[in-house]
């Protein structure tokens, strides 16, 4: 962890300069306006193919979704380190991260300057960082009156996808909705209500048990890297004191509940989607990321967390159309990223066996290197795939650090693992229909960012950290997750395309009828929309 941090603080500078209700169809030719209410709910680390996996089993919102939405099943990020922040950043921005300046989590939404209020505990936060501007933007730019409300279990996830436009942005923060004083200086009377119903501590003594019989899960229950050896076994038991009931909560499917009810309460009282303008109703549901990283991605948790998570959409969307006519209503479900399998689950059928790699195995020659010659062996950092050096440091020792640049590319070859060690300025100059890898990598980083060589594992290997799954690769289970539209100005289907995730928001500014602010990467998916 000290490396990342090292890490962060030297990328840091450089990038700030840098069922229901269904939609009734609409008759053919007919004039299909804007919708009044557009919702984006966003799964963290939901991977494409849960839907393919335990769709079978769903009878809620994801059920509803699949069947009358418009299904593109071939969706990925195109950027090389999925994580949180970047992805959320790119969804309703259109463009990647090397334009919106947000490439890692760590260099994310964290502001000093912007403190949380109403004594909210945690780190004060911002889109201080994101450059350019986003789908609320381009829709004010038509209309100033559009509204819009962000939720999420994370900072990130509420803040990133409104870029810097202001709005009602709400997280959870020790169990309790909050914002900073980028937004505003206090809650507003309905924030309030809904934090003295004190949510999680009702949860105090209920256990996370299985929705199914044991019968409808194939997976195991009883595979010990699961929790890292702790907790790993069905029913998952709820702490009896309420300290803990917030940390416990939001590992549990209930997390997912709370920010859903939350956002339906946030609707009724602003009044959002009533018109006559177009509002946005954005939704970040962090449980998944956080089962994931506990459980890994083939766990009989996961299967547990999707039946739960279809069940509480499918609340969360027979009361919003309750609230607002369906037929004014679009909504979108994607991710932030995917995941990747455990390597100790890869091994049983993957050659060669996966593998954790350890950051410092890759430099270990050249740090040896460096010892020798008397030089801080941290001039040379690797974290996340990205290799800084101090090269003042380097060049005051004399060493030639091109030369040193070669040495490392070499060693990382070697090392068990590893896939691939490129510098940046070849990976910007290459084919990228041919090497998939290389656009993802050139997509990830502003030019100027002092990072001159990355490395990529081999699928299936993850790099050591404290989480047993993570998804850090330009490999496709970690950038492949769903995008569905449902609504009156989509034609429901499924749709083989290759597409990103930055057409999602050129998308959704051509059923809204306003126009990016400025140049975007994505593209419209017109082949989803009715003419």
């Amino acid at each position: 962890m000290p490396t990342v941090r090292r890490t962060l603080r030297r990328l840091a500078p450089l990038l700030v300069i840098v069922t229901a209700c269904v939609a009734p169809q609409p008759l053919r030719g007919a004039r299909v306006e804007p919708p009044r209410l557009v919702v984006v709910v966003t799964v963290d680390q939901m991977r494409a193919d849960y839907l393919s996996r335990f769709g079978g089993q769903f009878r809620g919102g994801l059920a509803r979704l699949l069947r009358d939405g418009s299904v593109f099943t071939h969706a990925y990020h195109d950027h090389a380190i999925p994580e949180t922040a970047a992805g959320h950043a790119t969804l309703l921005s259109g463009r990647f991260p090397r334009s919106t300046g947000i490439i890692l989590n760590g260099l994310g939404v964290d502001d000093p300057e912007s403190p949380l209020i109403d004594g909210a505990r945690g780190a004060g936060a911002s889109p201080h960082r994101f450059r350019g501007t986003s789908l609320l933007d381009w829709m004010r730019g038509a209309d100033p009156r559009a509204r819009a409300l962000s939720v999420s279990g994370k900072d990130r996830g509420a803040i990133l996808p409104l870029g810097r436009a202001r709005g009602d942005v709400y997280w959870l923060a020790a169990g309790r909705f909050t914002t900073s004083r980028y937004y505003r200086d206090t809650l507003p009377t309905w924030v309030r209500a809904y934090n003295a119903r004190q949510m999680p501590a009702r949860y105090l003594g209920r256990d996370w048990t299985l929705l199914l019989p044991d019968s409808a899960y194939a997976e195991p229950d009883s595979v010990a890297m699961e929790g890292a050896g702790h907790d790993f076994l069905f029913p998952h038991r709820a702490p009896r004191d309420s300290a803990y009931a917030a940390g416990f909560v939001a590992r549990t499917p209930w997390g997912d509940e709370i920010v859903l009810d939350f956002a339906l309460d946030g609707v009724q009282a602003l009044g959002i989607g009533t018109g006559p303008q177009s509002d946005l109703l954005n939704v970040s549901l962090s449980t998944t990321d956080a089962i994931g990283h506990v459980y890994g991605p083939d766990s009989r948790e996961m299967h547990d967390q999707m039946l739960r998570l279809d069940r509480a959409l499918g609340v969360f969307l027979d009361s919003l159309f309750r609230l607002r006519d369906p037929a004014q209503v679009v909504v979108v479900l994607t991710a932030d990223h995917g995941a990747a399998p455990l390597p100790e689950r890869s091994a049983e059928h993957e050659r060669p066996i996966p593998m954790r790699v350890e950051p410092s195995d890759v430099l270990a020659e050249v740090r040896q290197g460096l010892r020798a010659r008397g030089v801080d062996t941290s001039a040379v950092e690797l974290a996340l795939g990205l290799v800084l050096l101090d090269r003042p440091a380097l060049e005051r020792a004399r060493l030639d650090v091109d030369s040193l640049l070669q040495a490392l590319a070499v060693s990382a070859r070697r090392t068990p693992g590893v896939l691939r060690a490129d510098f940046m300025r070849d990976l910007r100059a290459a084919n990228p229909a041919r090497d998939p890898i290389a656009r993802r990598w050139a997509h990830q980083l502003p030019t100027g960012t002092p990072v001159e060589m990355v490395v990529t594992l081999r699928p299936y290997n993850i790099w050591w950290s404290d989480n047993v799954a993570s998804h850090h690769s330009p490999h496709d289970y970690d950038t492949h997750v769903p995008l569905v539209f449902l609504g009156a100005p989509f034609a429901p289907g499924r749709y083989a395309d290759a597409v990103r995730t930055v057409d999602l928001a050129p998308t959704l500014a051509a059923v809204l009828k306003v126009k990016p602010l400025e140049p975007v990467d994505g593209v419209v998916l017109r082949q989803a929309i009715r003419e």
